[in-house]
């Protein structure tokens, strides 16, 4: 492996999502992809070994959260630039990324260029995000308010979104607590939380507006 080029971990659920990236990263003469992993115990192990100089993470992995892989990463790997590339809404969950510490935050929806674009802009020491997020964040913080499109889900921490998501994708307790890998009583007291929070009175409600809520944000 040629040492003078960008080394860049992938960190994906879906092969060939991290197969296409690879392909695409490939074509720049001055990258290369130095490992990858499906999910969070991987990365952290695989980063460690391969010490990247960029991590391409996605926010669902197969065992763990990538907000809170990104955390971790933060903690362990301080040098190392971080850019979410995700299916998920960059309107709910760019800003939890940004906070957890990672560097941008791009949909997969978006060009091959674009993605190119993100990761040259992060390794330039620069944040990265598409013009529609960057005028949202403007009217919060200018305002000093969310913006009108803002709902009771935003209240939720990056741990309660977690397990709202997977609620909404059909798991059951325990199977969120496997995937979050934390403990059931963990998962419990997130739920009772979500539903203060949303104005829910019990399991049922929960169990309902979740999948409501994941049919109108889908994730693939």
């Amino acid at each position: 492996m040629n040492r003078s080029k960008i080394k860049i971990f992938l960190v994906d659920d879906h092969p060939l999502v991290r197969e296409w990236l690879t392909n695409l990263i490939h074509q720049q003469p001055d990258l290369v992809v130095c490992g990858e992993a499906e999910d969070a115990p991987g990365a952290v192990q695989g980063i460690a070994a391969h010490k990247p100089d960029v991590a391409i993470v996605d926010i669902s992995l197969k065992e763990g959260s990538g907000i809170e892989l990104i955390k971790r990463l933060k903690v362990l790997q301080p040098g190392l630039a971080v850019i979410v590339l995700s299916m998920h809404d960059e309107q709910l969950y760019a800003e939890r990324a940004l906070r957890a510490g990672a560097r941008g935050y791009i949909m997969k929806r978006e060009t091959a260029k674009q993605i190119v674009l993100a990761i040259r802009q992060i390794l330039d020491g620069k944040i990265y995000m598409s013009r529609n997020l960057a005028a949202i964040f403007a009217e919060k913080f200018v305002d000093g308010r969310l913006p009108a499109s803002g709902s009771l889900v935003e209240q939720l921490t990056d741990r309660e979104l977690e397990v709202f998501q997977l609620l909404g994708k059909g798991c059951e307790t325990r199977e969120v607590a496997r995937v979050m890998m934390v403990s059931i009583k963990t998962v419990q007291a997130h739920c009772a939380n979500i539903k203060e929070k949303l104005k829910l009175s019990n399991a049922a409600e929960l169990l309902r507006e979740a999948v409501r809520w994941q049919e109108n944000h889908p994730t693939g």
